[in-house]
């Protein structure tokens, strides 16, 4: 059995659609037991978020023009593609029905003038709720029996709305349920990926870029031989190329190789992908749909060796650098445990931490958007210590970037983090900060943002990386 997720660039119109629909037949023929997960089409998600953010601005036109441009958009893809009256009228309908669903939602929040975390999780799962609906309908006009499953019925999470988190036992059952006799009976589901529900049947979503994990929970659920991600590159890529040209397509790495990659900032996949396939021991597929004789790049249990210690080079910029400073740390009870339960009360991410060896400062990294919101919190929880003095100070420094440093062979290999940093020192690139977690598997390292793109190049050379483009 495999789950086939196709990204909203593999569904973005009508030719996309093609192509995904060529691909699922073929695989459907040869394998039969198919599962595929699909996304909204590119940009549609957007376009939900900000309609229901100005109705709740009050722009009391934002329903009706979103239902217009949603209908609009869907039903010019079904009348390319799907020739028979009678299924055409009929996909028609049905998405008429989701895009009226989904404005009378937006209209709701106009007259509340209100936009929950758990109003906004429904809103915006209508995007995939279409596009189910269209890809069944064109596989069916191909002569392949699929049929269009909302998650919501399959996919039980918590409540955390925005970003929840799958109960693993609980959508097994349901998954079974839903699905095993589809594909009992030859039919090919089509689920919409990115949200779930609560067992109270609340609808949630699992974080953008969540297709991606939709796909493995249902490997999960389902014992699934693989998983095939369908993006718009080749497969994970040993640096950005928009960043170094020579950036080669990795053939295999590890699901911890794979997670550090995700959460450092390379976007082929969603961070939190791995989790559910790994504990299974389900392989997952990186794969072009716009290049599909591509072999890709497989995610699994055992990385392969690639002749460098170091598999791949990634990057996030738009950071900040926030530290909370003071002589007189020492004297200040739990300071660690208070500077870090306060950033937690503001539901911000962390990327990285350092603390000097002598206690004079502690300091993390975060978006640059979320800085802000940490200072003015910090600010508050130690206001009575920097009155007095115990606290010297806390500031940010913005305009920064994270670059990591990844792979397996650095394990245990001397002279890995030597190499990156002489590397820096000889391109005259200051560092900020710097962190290597235990497992030894990523060297990260905060620099100018401005000094990335001469960065990761380097690092990229030092290590022999490269390749020709087109490898």
């Amino acid at each position: 059995m495999r789950i086939m997720k196709f990204g909203g660039t593999s569904v973005g119109n009508a030719p996309a659609i093609e192509r995904v629909v060529h691909i699922l037949r073929e695989a459907y023929q040869t394998d039969g037991r198919l599962v595929a997960v699909v996304s909204a089409m590119s940009g549609v998600t957007n376009q939900l978020i900000a309609a229901a953010q100005t109705a709740a601005e009050g722009d009391e036109r934002a329903a009706a023009e979103l239902q217009r441009e949603l209908l609009e958009r869907h039903q010019a893809v079904a009348a390319e593609l799907i020739p028979t009256p009678a299924r055409r009228e009929a996909t028609v309908a049905r998405l008429a029905d989701l895009a009226g669903r989904c404005a009378r939602l937006v209209e709701s929040v106009h007259v509340l003038r209100d936009l929950s975390p758990r109003a906004q999780d429904w809103i915006v799962s209508f995007g995939e709720r279409m596009s189910a609906v269209l890809v069944a309908a064109v596989l069916e006009e191909r002569g392949i029996p699929a049929v269009p499953v909302d998650s919501d019925k399959v996919i039980v999470t918590d409540d955390h709305f925005g970003s929840a988190n799958p109960l693993l036992e609980e959508t097994r059952a349901r998954a079974e349920a839903a699905l095993l006799p589809l594909l009992e009976a030859r039919k090919l589901p089509v689920v919409t990926g990115f949200f779930g529900a609560t067992p109270k049947g609340a609808v949630t979503t699992l974080g953008r870029g969540g297709s991606d994990f939709s796909a493995s929970i249902l490997a999960h659920a389902l014992e699934a031989d693989e998983v095939w991600i369908w993006t718009d590159v080749d497969g994970v890529m040993t640096a950005d190329p928009r960043l170094v040209p020579s950036a080669r397509t990795l053939p295999a790495i590890s699901f911890a190789e794979a997670t550090e990659l995700a959460y450092f900032g390379a976007k082929v996949i969603h961070p939190r992908t791995m989790q559910p396939a790994a504990e299974r021991g389900i392989p997952i597929w990186i794969k072009n749909t716009f290049n599909p004789e591509h072999p890709g790049t497989r995610i699994g249990p055992d990385t392969s060796m690639n002749g460098s210690v170091v598999k791949a080079i990634t990057a996030i910029p738009g950071v900040s650098v926030v530290t909370v400073e003071g002589s007189g740390f020492l004297s200040v009870a739990d300071v660690t445990a208070r500077v870090f339960e306060t950033i937690g009360r503001t539901g911000v991410n962390v990327f990285m931490v350092f603390q000097a060896s002598s206690q004079h400062s502690l300091g993390f990294v975060v978006r640059r958007t979320d800085a802000s919101k940490v200072l003015r919190a910090l600010e508050r929880e130690f206001e009575l210590d920097l009155l007095k003095g115990r606290v010297a100070r806390i500031w940010e420094e913005p305009g920064m970037a994270i670059v990591a440093v990844v792979g397996a062979g650095m394990r245990g290999t001397p002279g890995v983090a030597g190499r990156v940093f002489g590397t820096l020192g000889q391109h005259r690139i200051n560092i900020v900060a710097i962190a290597q977690g235990s497992s030894e598997l990523n060297i990260s390292f905060v620099i100018r943002e401005d000094e990335v793109a001469r960065a990761v190049p380097a690092i990229h050379d030092a290590f022999g990386l490269g390749g020709s483009p087109a490898d």
